[in-house]
């Protein structure tokens, strides 16, 4: 199973904190600087929409260079193979997929000549998928969970409230022992006080029931 990260919308404060975290962690590698989660609102919650991790990945599967992989446990893409056809954005159902954009730094905003006609005005905003800029090619950005960190995901490490966490196989595993033994149980609502008392020891320790 892939791993991925979740955000728990009852304790999501909409503080966008994780947004400019993942912002920063990228920008300090050289990757791009666009956030790769984005926060959504409602009128009573908050929380941030992310990439799932996909077992069966569809923009991996669409995409023709190859520049979306599982890794590690993780779909990640590869920025320098990326040639911005946005078949990935697309086939993504979750939306969890954005195009930012990059140009050679050593290349002037302005290069053209009394023999060249003028650039064309890049056209007003209307979305990622549809935005172009003269000179600036465009990128797919996606999460990674931060796998050049050995911190992990910078949106989780930087979470005011403790909203975002990981979710992998082993805490699937914990969380499956832990419903099992309070479906044993004869009332379920005793739990927090028999593992208070030392009759049960918490399913996240690896223990079973005394």
């Amino acid at each position: 199973m892939n791993r991925f990260v979740i955000a728990d919308p009852q304790l999501c404060i909409g503080c966008n904190t994780c947004m400019a975290a993942c912002s920063e962690a990228h920008r300090q590698q050289g990757l791009q600087t666009e956030p790769r989660l984005v926060v959504m609102r409602s009128t009573e919650e908050s929380a941030p929409q992310m990439c799932h991790q996909c077992e069966d990945a569809p923009c991996a599967a669409v995409c023709p260079v190859n520049a979306i992989r599982r890794e590690d446990e993780a779909i990640v893409l590869n920025e320098s193979l990326c040639i911005g056809c946005k078949l990935c954005a697309i086939a993504c159902p979750f939306g969890a997929i954005t195009l930012s954009g990059s140009k050679p730094l050593d290349i002037p905003d302005d290069v053209c000549t009394p023999l060249a006609a003028a650039a064309p005005r890049s056209p007003c905003a209307v979305s990622p998928l549809l935005d172009w800029r003269t000179g600036v090619r465009a990128v797919a950005v996606k999460c990674d969970l931060c796998s050049f960190r050995p911190e992990g995901p910078a949106c989780i490490e930087t979470c005011l409230t403790g909203a975002i966490v990981m979710v992998s196989s082993e805490a699937l595993d914990k969380a499956s022992a832990r419903k099992r033994q309070l479906a044993a149980m004869p009332n379920p609502g005793d739990w927090h006080e028999q593992a208070a008392n030392g009759a049960i020891v918490a399913a996240t320790e690896g223990e079973h029931k005394l």
